[in-house]
This record gives C-alpha cells, structure tokens and sequence, in this order.
C-alpha cells in the first residue's frame, strides 16, 4: 500500500475546525496549501498556525472566511498587510516556546511540511528546517511535499514513511533571500562587535548588512562554533575559511547547530549532505537554559529603535507591526545566563536620510520591547558601543547617548536631563 496521496485523499484527512500547524520560509508545502486554497468551500472553520509565511495567498487576505484562516507568530512580506488589516492574527511569542504554545493552544490536528525525497531506508529529511515542527515526529500526524529540490540535511528532522499518513509530489525551487551588499555603514557597525570576538566563541548570527559584515571579518578567527537559530549565507564562507570548526564548543561539540536555514541556492547546497550540521527543534536551539552551556556564547541581533533605558524595539517600525519577537529575547537571555557570555544589538544610529535617531528619550508610541532593559548587554551603532548591563540608568543614558548619531546628541543630553535620567 502506498502513501502517495491523491488530493480528495489528502482533503479526507482535513478534520473540522483542524488546526494545521506548518514550517516556516522554505519549510512551506506550496502545493498543499493550493489544495486547501482550491477546494476550501469544504473545510469547516481551518486554521494554519505559522511563522515567516513565503507567499501571500487568498486565505491570509481573509477571502475565505469561516473555512480557512491564518494565524502568524512572526509576520513577513506575505502576511504583515494581512494584519494590519485584521485578516491575520498575531500570536506574542518567544521563539523556543512556540512548540509548547502549539501544544497548549491549538489542537495540533497536523503538520503540513516540504521534505526531500525518501531515502533508501525509508526516511524523510524536512531539509532547510527542525524549526517548531520537528520535535512533533512521532507525536503528530504528518502529511508531506516531496521535493527533489530540498537538500537532505542531518538532525532531529529526520521522518520515516512509517511516521507520516502520507505525502504528495511537487518539485519546486526553493525561495532564496539574497542580502544587500555590504555598506561602509555595515563594516563601521561590524568591526566593534568583531573586535570583541574572539578565537573560540560559539556565535549566533542571522541575516543582514551588519551580520554578513561581521562574518567577513572573522575569517581569520580560529575554532569558533555555530549556534543559531538560522543559518544565513555568510556561513558557508566563513566555515570554508577554517575560521569554524566547533572543537571549543561545550555542546555538539564540532557540529554547526541551527533551527532552519535561509539563504540563497549556493548556501542549500553547502548543507546537502553535510554531516557536520545539525538542525534541531527550537525548544533546544534556543532555550536559554540550553544555551548557557555554551560559556563562550556570543549573540548578534539587530533592532529598530533604543530607548535611553536600553529597551529595544526590534518587531515594530514608527510604533506599527513589523514582524515578531524570534529569537532576539531567548539569545539575549542565553548570552547573559552563559558564564562568559556577550550579547550584541546593533543598528544604524538614524533613519530616514539622518533626519531620525534611533536612539530615542522614549520609544516610538506604539512600539513594542523586544529586548528588555534587564537584559541587553550591548547597543552598537557606527559610532560605539554601549556597555549596559549592570550600568545604572544615568549611566545607561550617558552611553547610549555617546553612541548616538552627533547632531542628535545635545538634544539627547537636553531631554534626558528634564526626565531626570542625566543630572
């Protein structure tokens, strides 16, 4: 008896009011999703539960209400819309609690996921992802997308056919995110946080100007190691430079740990059939208290705006709703619960042609702290570093404000001397 699905077989499988939970970027089964979309008139009040939705479809607009809807837990270009005009829901989240949120919250009725092709001995790679969906093998029942062009990769992702009520076939290119070039304002940002690196820290990195800019100067660094929620493109370059080899690490000792991987088709290939990766569930990658072990973590994140307090409003742009919290709160967490451990937040230190500073008296009406002033431990801007942890509030203001861009700094001073924060 074979699993391959025929669609009526795979819509048979779709319960009332099911809630279908799905991996995020690469991890998305297109094909699937056209199904549900194409015959939606018989589902019964369906909700798909997931972060960094690809493509924006019907259903997020809201065209299918009462039989299909969407509810996010980190917006993306194919859903932010869709929120602002309320035909998404937003579900708060810290990132390694996402398996437990699923868990508790929704009915867990199935998962739907993109994965390689089935090897000889019956298993499934889910490829570029572990993400939140990987720790449900076993646990939950499994339809796939069979993809040719998904890479195998190694780790918790692993599913046999006996594991899942079916799959489907659709051979489609992977969505990549190819990254700006790097700006001399990049290189400025990067080259602080680079100088407090050193041989054999364990490195968490994601996708941008500043990140890439700090991958390119750690290519003559020794022994480091990789753990970090996404894998991005720099990656590869500084892995096949021998900056990386994880042999300092206190956990998976010489493997690069990630919880998903999105980057451009170079990058897809560097993971197929590498063993030296490991992609595992987010409730491991990016638990603090896991990565505590790692005494020598070094964390790298980016924000929009700082007030003088240190609270960073990451997942809001001019006080509106730009993405979510990710993993940015369980890094910073993790880098100050690891015994020598830094945390680095980093941005340009004005918007808008310099006509704004992202170093703010007060946050943005409307916006949303992602990072806590209890927990940030480094603002960088090209014009410093801010050490803040353990630093009173005036002293707090007084760093921050000598990183702020200079036109902005005597009003900065000016300010904070009325709310009391600088004598």
């Amino acid at each position: 008896m074979t699993k391959l699905l025929s669609k009526e077989e795979f819509l048979g499988l779709i319960e009332k009011e099911a809630d279908l939970i799905l991996p995020l970027a690469n991890g998305e089964p297109h094909h699937l999703l056209d199904i549900l979309e194409e015959n939606y008139r018989q589902l019964d009040n369906v909700k798909i539960h997931q972060l960094l939705t690809l493509n924006e479809r019907a259903y997020i607009r809201g065209e299918m209400k009462d039989h299909l809807s969407h509810v996010s837990y980190f917006l993306s270009g194919a859903t932010r819309q869709s929120f602002l005009n309320g035909t998404v829901e937003l579900v708060p989240n810290n990132f390694h609690e996402i398996p437990k949120m699923f868990k508790s919250h929704t009915k867990m009725s199935m998962v739907l996921a993109a994965a390689s092709p089935m090897d000889e001995n019956g298993y499934f790679s889910l490829g570029t992802q572990a993400d939140c969906v990987s720790e449900f093998i076993g646990e939950v029942p499994f339809v796939l997308e069979v993809n040719e062009h998904m890479p195998r990769t190694f780790g918790d992702n692993q599913i046999h056919i006996s594991q899942i009520k079916g799959y489907i076939v659709n051979h489609t290119p992977l969505s990549e995110l190819v990254n700006p070039p790097i700006s001399e304002l990049d290189l400025k940002v990067a080259a602080y946080i680079a100088e407090n690196i050193e041989n054999g820290d364990t490195l968490q990195i994601g996708i941008g100007g500043v990140p890439n800019a700090v991958m390119n100067l750690l290519q003559n660094h020794k022994h480091l190691g990789i753990h970090t929620e996404l894998l991005p493109d720099g990656i590869v370059d500084l892995i096949q430079s021998g900056a990386v080899d994880g042999t300092r690490k206190y956990t998976n000792k010489g493997k690069v740990v990630t919880s998903f991987i999105y980057g451009t088709q170079r990058l897809y290939d560097f993971v197929h059939n590498n063993p030296s990766l490991a992609l595992m569930s987010v409730s491991a990658v990016n638990d603090p208290r896991e990565l505590a072990k790692e005494k020598n973590l070094v964390s790298i994140n980016a924000t929009t705006e700082v007030d003088l307090y240190g609270q960073c409003a990451s997942e809001t742009i001019g006080g509106q709703y730009y993405s979510s919290t990710g993993g940015q709160a369980d890094f910073a967490r993790g880098a100050q619960f690891a015994e020598f451990g830094k945390g680095f937040i980093c941005m340009p230190s004005t918007a808008r042609g310099e006509s704004i500073s992202r170093i703010k008296l007060q946050l943005t009406p409307g916006s949303v702290v992602t990072t806590s002033k209890n927990d940030v431990d480094h603002i960088v801007t090209e014009y410093g570093i801010a050490h803040l942890h353990g630093k009173s509030l005036s002293k707090r203001a007084e760093a921050l404000i000598q990183i702020a861009h200079p036109k902005f700094r005597e009003e900065l001073a000016f300010e904070a001397k009325k709310l009391g924060l600088l004598v």
